[in-house]
């Protein structure tokens, strides 16, 4: 039987497959699996895939890859946070894995599909969740006050304006489109058509990553690659933009034992623990041939890491 292609090829795949090293007989989590990119490019390795997706139309079509009816199966589909991944493997009885991919935010097919809200290239409905749960992005914009409105947009979207987009979402409710949305936002700020970045991308970006708790989960995530990966395993993280990049950068760095001291004048402290983390690549980013294939490779950066046997973290649930 033919494999099932993936339906996109994501960013920095060559990157990422480099990093991890996939090799046969290796476990390997797709933290993220999407449309499938990465787990399909690990699975020619012949290596095994435990892929993880809270989004129930990613889990549906993996359900039709062949590998998944393999005795015993080479892709086994996780329709969980991947912040679960240790409970998960738990209960497939594994302890610890040879490597683990997260390819963190919105993914392809989410953002091609106008039904499921996170574009405002093409009108739909207010959604933006990605496991389709409620409270959603309407469900958060024509009910928080305009003072959280702002927070969320500030914090997450790093918009500099945002209490004037707050405003304005407060006045024009209910919102029930993206297009809506996006019309208020545009508004707002004085949009000009041919502007290189339309000026809904921060707001957008804020509200989908406050409906989702994405960041939150990205830091729980991280916490339970490190207690998976066994010793030598590899972690490699590609994120979008600078939120996600900066808590990758410093959990490594900190679970590496790198992170900046301070004065150089002051003494190095003593018994500082093993390092949990090794080897930490610098930040990777795509070739302008890349950019030129795939304009939405622009902005991501990719982080790699191999565990070392430190024992991991208790880190805060």
């Amino acid at each position: 039987m033919t494999p099932a292609p993936a339906p996109h090829v994501p960013v920095l795949l060559d990157e990422v497959i480099r990093e991890l090293d996939p090799r046969p007989g290796d476990v390997i989590i797709d933290a993220t699996f999407g449309a499938g990119g990465y787990t399909r490019a690990i699975l020619d390795a012949g290596a095994t895939v435990h892929a993880f997706d809270r989004d129930p139309d990613a889990i549906a079509a993996g359900a039709q890859w062949p590998e998944t009816r393999e005795v015993p199966p080479r892709l086994v589909l996780h329709a969980r946070r991947f912040s679960e991944m240790v409970e998960a493997m738990e209960e497939a009885g594994i302890a610890q894995v040879d490597g683990i991919a997260m390819d963190i935010g919105v993914s392809s097919m989410q953002l091609d599909r106008a039904e499921r809200g996170f574009a405002f290239s093409s009108d739909g409905p207010l959604d933006m969740t990605m496991d389709r749960t409620r409270p959603n992005a309407a469900d958060f914009v024509n009910d928080a006050d305009e003072a959280a409105i702002a927070d969320v947009l500030y914090t997450f979207g790093e918009e500099r304006q945002s209490r004037r987009v707050a405003r304005a979402i407060v006045a024009a409710r209910p919102l029930t489109t993206t297009g809506e949305l996006a019309a208020v936002v545009r508004k707002a700020l004085g949009h000009r058509p041919g502007q290189p970045k339309d000026p809904a991308t921060r707001s957008f970006q804020a509200i989908r990553i406050h409906v989702n708790g994405e960041l939150d989960e990205l830091r729980r995530g991280l916490a339970a690659a490190e207690r998976l990966l066994k010793e030598g395993g590899r972690l490699a993280v590609v994120s979008f933009h600078s939120l996600e990049d900066r808590i990758v950068k410093t959990f490594l760095r900190d679970a590496a034992n790198v992170s900046p001291r301070g004065s150089r004048h002051l003494p190095e402290a003593k018994d500082t623990p093993s390092p949990r983390f090794g080897h930490l690549t610098k930040a990777i980013r795509p070739s302008a041939a890349e950019i030129d294939r795939n304009p939405r490779a622009r902005s991501s950066t990719l982080r790699a890491a191999t565990r070392t046997a430190a024992p991991a973290r208790e880190h805060a649930a």
